[in-house]
């Protein structure tokens, strides 16, 4: 008489395990994030590249070091040069002042050719000869000064191509700073310190597995039934009895039908085409990429 307590709870826990296998989902999927994955912009070694797969990173943290050893030779030649440019734009004042300071010489001389004149004490030809040296100054200040000009535009554009070229080698620098954009997961490490790697190759690839979603499938005929903002049930299957629930949101549900995957079962197995929908899930640590789930309604 005192085992029959015991078998009842047996049947009834039977009962229940059989009664959770028998229950109806509205649709399955795989789990899944948005991954980004990081490659290398320019040529060169990996100098430096301390994270490891499973690591935990932030928006904006560095990753790794592509060699810039060139590239600073390249911006140093480049800042010597800008140096000596400037070093060599002319001063045009300056070179400009023996003349000028020849030519007030002159007119003062003219001036008081000017006041001889007129009291009888100087001749005509005098003051035309001054007015003739004052022609000349005149002439060769505006040459040598459109010929400094010139070389100063010269010069200036001179500068401003290697300023140019100063910028480019800086952005070819920061390429070589391979950084996070968005905080997540390493997911998988595609090299190592001391590869050479070339502009293009995958370094990394990053995921934020806080933000995970299920991809799940419907039917056509379930499309009624759903929504975007819809809040669903998500269960997620690790196998055996272990099932978990999660709250979930529908946030994209796609306007285009496709084949049934062969790894997901619909309720109507007969149904061919299907719908694929996101579900994002708040995930506790326990979701993985890849997992299995199924959605209630």
């Amino acid at each position: 008489m005192k085992s029959q307590p015991i078998t009842l709870a047996v049947l009834a826990a039977i009962t229940l395990a059989s009664c959770n296998r028998d229950v109806q989902y509205d649709a399955s999927g795989n789990f899944e994030a948005t991954d980004v994955t990081l490659s290398a912009e320019s040529s060169g070694k990996i100098l430096m590249f301390d994270v490891n797969e499973g690591d935990t990173v932030t928006a904006g943290q560095f990753i790794a070091l592509i060699d810039t050893a060139q590239l600073h030779f390249q911006k140093e030649q480049l800042l010597f040069q800008r140096s000596a440019s400037k070093v060599s734009r002319p001063d045009i004042s300056l070179q400009l002042a023996s003349l000028r300071r020849e030519l007030d010489k002159q007119i003062y001389e003219r001036d008081r050719v000017q006041r001889l004149l007129a009291d009888g004490a100087a001749t005509s030809k005098q003051l035309d000869d001054i007015n003739s040296t004052i022609r000349v100054l005149e002439d060769r200040i505006s040459a040598q000064q459109s010929t400094l000009n010139n070389n100063t535009a010269s010069i200036n554009e001179s500068s401003s191509a290697i300023e140019s070229q100063i910028r480019q080698i800086s952005d070819k620098i920061e390429d070589c700073k391979i950084i996070s954009p968005t905080s997540g997961t390493i997911l998988t490490k595609y090299c190592e310190p001391g590869e050479y790697v070339i502009p293009g190759k995958p370094v990394v690839k990053v995921a934020d597995l806080s933000k995970i979603y299920l991809r799940a499938y419907f039917t056509s005929t379930q499309l009624a039934d759903i929504r975007l903002g819809q809040q669903v049930t998500v269960v997620a299957n690790f196998g055996g009895d272990k099932l978990y629930d999660y709250p979930g949101t529908i946030t994209w549900i796609s306007s285009e039908s496709e084949f049934t995957p062969k790894n997901i079962q619909t309720q109507d197995s007969r149904s061919n085409l299907v719908y694929a929908v996101k579900i994002a899930v708040k995930n506790d640590g326990r979701l993985k990429i890849g997992g299995f789930g199924n959605v209630k309604l």
